[in-house]
């Protein structure tokens, strides 16, 4: 009888340990897949962070290359207006009469003016860049005198919208220099941060 239960002993101690190591098993198995997961839900995280970088970079190249196109035909609209005196007068939208040599001048005013703000639109120039460029384009009494001119025209633009504001960044800096104290005008004025 001891016999037999030495050996009943040794069949459950057998089987207390194959299945211990069985559960042991289970659990490793249980975390390794569950680490595999992990990792597969990490690498699927960052494929979508990805591709929506990369949707996001595309989307800004394209509206880039909508802008270039938009700008170019900005530029056509003008030469033509500037070349020929009946389309000039088409574009002649100011309060006050003005000769056709100062409605060109206007033009050219406001295509570099457009110029200025698409650089700073499309990443070209930062904030800081385009304040600086605006600051010496308005050294220049005609463009002093297209801005005031075109003031109306301004009032139309949506009070939050990207135009409106540097519009407001410039009326801020043309009364800054307009006050300052210095004939230096290259230093008047906060820079703002980039």
């Amino acid at each position: 009888m001891a016999t037999q239960r030495t050996g009943i002993r040794r069949l459950g101690c057998a089987a207390a340990a194959a299945l211990a190591l069985s559960v042991t098993g289970t659990v490793a198995s249980f975390l390794a897949h569950r680490r595999a997961v992990e990792a597969l839900v990490r690498a699927h995280t960052e494929l979508l962070r990805r591709l929506d970088a990369l949707e996001e970079q595309r989307r800004r190249a394209g509206w880039r290359m909508d802008l270039v196109e938009y700008q170019r035909d900005h530029r056509q609209l003008l030469r033509a207006a500037m070349e020929d005196q009946e389309l000039l007068l088409v574009l002649d939208t100011y309060e006050a009469d003005l000769s056709p040599q100062a409605q060109k001048q206007y033009l050219f005013a406001n295509a570099l003016y457009v110029h200025a703000l698409n650089g700073y639109r499309t990443g070209l120039l930062t904030r800081g860049e385009l304040r600086g460029h605006i600051r010496m384009l308005f050294q220049n009494p005609v463009m002093r005198a297209y801005w005031e001119a075109t003031r109306p025209h301004r009032a139309s633009l949506r009070d939050d919208s990207e135009e409106a504001e540097i519009g407001r960044m410039v009326d801020e800096l043309l009364l800054e220099l307009d006050e300052a104290d210095t004939d230096e005008w290259w230093v008047v004025g906060d820079s703002p941060a980039d």
